[in-house]
């Protein structure tokens, strides 16, 4: 060891840990998108990905991981119907580890559950479940202020906590722009910090807090920001990276300062040497506003990093970031499936027969009128993510009711199915999977086969 250079102190048998600030990584799975496959850790590898977070404490840090991943939740509270079911039932649901075991703990402590039992029940050290407590505690506060304002040291501490603006949102039940105005006005935005890195002279990466002073200096070159594509998961993995980074490149060639947003360690673009600045940070509207205005770039880019920089544009826009390259305007056209449908059919391009719905009744009018099967999935998605097929009406109650979110906002695409394969003799083969037929047949020779010229 003596023999490895360390730049600090010398050589890395030397090395000391210094910096106040805490890391934490935070596993990513996907258990949605295996069917019947039980939601239950062990000793399998069973993560997609993962996620890094930096704050100068443990619960700022812990809250910075939770928005980082990318699941629908910007906090850990109200997670799927967990604060509905009695602290019986939550300490049932402990006596296994699960991918939503943190947020179940959370909803059992909401309940006054002993931290002893917990531990006994989890092998979680008691201080880090104290450390959620106290998260718990502070939240109750600020509901207890729904309806009405918060006060402005609650506010300034739910900060300092952690908490993020979309989901103190949520939680006071107003619009996400209004907390954000509100705390800039009383003059909490995010600062930032370095991390030295390890046996590199003069290379750091940056990470947010609201518990320290600024101390990352702003060049005055122009500069351009690439957001990158977060955690990884299934449909959505390294060709975003990929694309991320020969931007920076591209961007490096061109003379600009290229900046770099991502939270996921496992990728080349939180390579500290692929931007000239590279921000770990979720990829969240605060958090990103939080550095354009800090850095102040030409542009963002937000198409290369797959869904996740495509899923915050249009909110990006109108809070003022100039996107650069394709439009949201133009990205929410691709997007919405609804819209999209109908360029094609003003084109003349020939699909299959669908149609929208934003509630199960909506749903169940298209599936009516197009007829079964159906291949149904959500609007703004990527890789194929809640895509399933449908044979009856049952199964599409069950996926509008359970599998997804359907709302106004987040309506779902119903086409009309038929699989097509190539036949013996090199014609298409079209599949047509008769209404009636069994889930245990799809895949059989029960399917009407047509030749096609």
């Amino acid at each position: 060891m003596d023999e490895i250079p360390y730049w600090r102190e010398g050589t890395l048998e030397k090395y000391t840990p210094w910096g106040e600030y805490v890391v934490i990584k935070f596993a990513r799975w996907a258990f949605e998108k295996f069917e019947g496959v039980p939601d239950m850790l062990g000793t399998q590898m069973r993560a997609v990905g993962e996620v890094m977070s930096i704050g100068r404490n443990y619960k700022e840090a812990f809250q910075k991981s939770i928005r980082s991943l990318e699941i629908g939740r910007s906090g850990l509270g109200f997670a799927k119907n967990f604060h509905q079911l009695p602290l019986k039932e939550l300490f049932e649901l402990l006596r296994f580890p699960t991918s939503e075991r943190q947020f179940i703990i959370y909803e059992a402590l909401r309940k006054g559950a002993d931290i002893e039992k917990l531990y006994k029940l989890t092998y979680l050290k008691p201080w880090f479940l104290r450390q959620m407590k106290e998260l718990v505690d502070l939240e109750e506060e600020i509901l207890r202020c729904r309806g009405g304002n918060v006060p402005d040291e609650l506010l300034v501490q739910a900060k300092k906590d952690g908490f993020a603006d979309k989901y103190l949102a949520q939680l006071l039940n107003v619009p996400e722009r209004d907390i954000r105005q509100r705390r800039l006005a009383l003059g909490i935005a995010e600062a930032w910090e370095p991390v030295p890195v390890s046996g590199v002279e003069n290379a750091s990466y940056y990470y947010s807090t609201y518990n320290a002073p600024d101390r990352v200096p702003v060049s005055e070159r122009k500069k351009i920001m690439v957001l990158g594509g977060g955690p990884n998961r299934i449909g959505q993995g390294i060709e975003f990276d990929y694309c991320c980074v020969h931007a920076a490149f591209a961007i490096r060639e061109a003379g600009f300062e290229s900046i770099m947003v991502n939270c996921n360690p496992e990728t080349v673009s939180t390579d500290y040497d692929t931007s000239d600045k590279l921000y770990f940070e979720p990829l969240t509207v605060e958090d990103v506003l939080s550095i354009y205005a800090k850095e102040k770039p030409e542009g963002v880019i937000v198409q290369f990093g797959g869904q996740t920089p495509l899923n915050i544009a249009r909110e990006l826009h109108e809070a003022g970031v100039k996107i650069l390259g394709t439009t949201p305007e133009t990205i929410d056209l691709a997007e919405d499936r609804d819209r999209f449908r109908l360029v094609m059919k003003r084109l003349g391009i020939p699909q299959p027969e669908s149609g929208m719905a934003s509630t199960l009744e909506e749903g169940l009018a298209v599936a009516q009128r197009i007829g079964y099967p159906l291949m149904v999935r959500p609007s703004y998605v990527l890789g194929g993510r809640a895509m399933k097929i449908i044979l009856d009406e049952s199964m599409l109650q069950h996926y509008v009711q359970a599998a997804v979110d359907v709302s106004p906002e987040r309506p779902i695409l119903i086409d009309r199915f038929r699989r097509r394969n190539r036949g013996k003799t090199g014609k298409t083969v079209s599949r047509e999977i008769p209404a009636g037929v069994s889930r245990g047949n799809l895949m059989g020779e029960s399917c009407v086969i047509r030749h096609q010229d």
